[in-house]
């Protein structure tokens, strides 16, 4: 079990055992109720406002803020960030230079955002209505995919200098995703990554998942990523 947030194995909760007497009574607490109604409130402000509303996850390194940086850059409209890391601003900085508005959430020791923190966080970023709102999770391949934003769309983020076994690894993170992104694909002529036993192992996790790679790097790819954001923008978000 994950000492901040109570994940287990099992999914986010607390399990309490009792035994003797020949029987035992298992108690499942659900920690995410609470979050789950204030990923709904920030949902219904994210309609409210036109606000498309997107979860970036992926493990630590995986060229996340990189690619924000660009998708900000090409972007052709507002965009706004809120940056999730335990510590410093250095990511915010980052976006901000590139041209978006961007608030930075640190968490401490904690090993996601939760739905709490992102209304915190709206409240200063106070993002333009009918932009994209943009939410980079801490890196982390479990915790984030179990709690709720109040997101239209989750993308999870790998890169080529991960393992390809990782959608197998980590299944409840691709399970979650809408899109997965392949990054570093300018890396593939001198790594070991099999890029279709990565893709069947995405399937195999998500067989409805999108799958596209980019290099944020040289911007290889960029297109379809930011063609893949504006298809899904619903009339309502336009």
């Amino acid at each position: 079990m994950c000492g901040t947030c109570g994940c287990s194995d099992d999914g986010p909760g607390v399990r309490v055992t009792a035994a003797g007497h020949g029987h035992r009574v298992d108690l499942e607490v659900d920690l995410l109720a609470g979050n789950d109604a204030l990923a709904a409130r920030n949902r219904e402000r994210f309609d409210a406002a036109g606000i498309l509303a997107v979860n970036l996850m992926s493990s630590p390194g995986s060229g996340k803020t990189t690619l924000l940086e660009r998708t900000v850059r090409a972007w052709d409209g507002p965009c706004a960030v809120l940056e999730g890391d335990q510590e410093t601003t250095a990511d915010a900085d980052r976006i901000a230079a590139a041209g978006a508005r961007a608030v930075q959430i640190n968490t401490g020791a904690g090993c996601h955002l939760d739905a709490a923190m992102v209304a915190r966080g709206l409240a200063a970023l106070e993002p333009e209505p009918g932009s994209v709102l943009f939410v980079e999770n801490v890196g982390n391949l479990v915790c984030p995919a179990l709690f709720a934003l109040g997101e239209h769309a989750r993308v999870v983020i790998m890169s080529v200098t991960e393992g390809a076994d990782k959608p197998l690894k980590y299944p409840h993170m691709f399970r979650t995703a809408d899109l997965v992104l392949l990054n570093k694909i300018d890396l593939l002529p001198y790594v070991d990554f099999p890029v279709d036993e990565w893709a069947a192992a995405v399937r195999r996790a998500r067989p409805e998942a999108e799958i596209l790679q980019v290099s944020a790097t040289t911007g290889e790819g960029l297109e379809p990523w930011l063609g893949w954001l504006r298809a899904v923008r619903t009339p309502a978000r336009t």
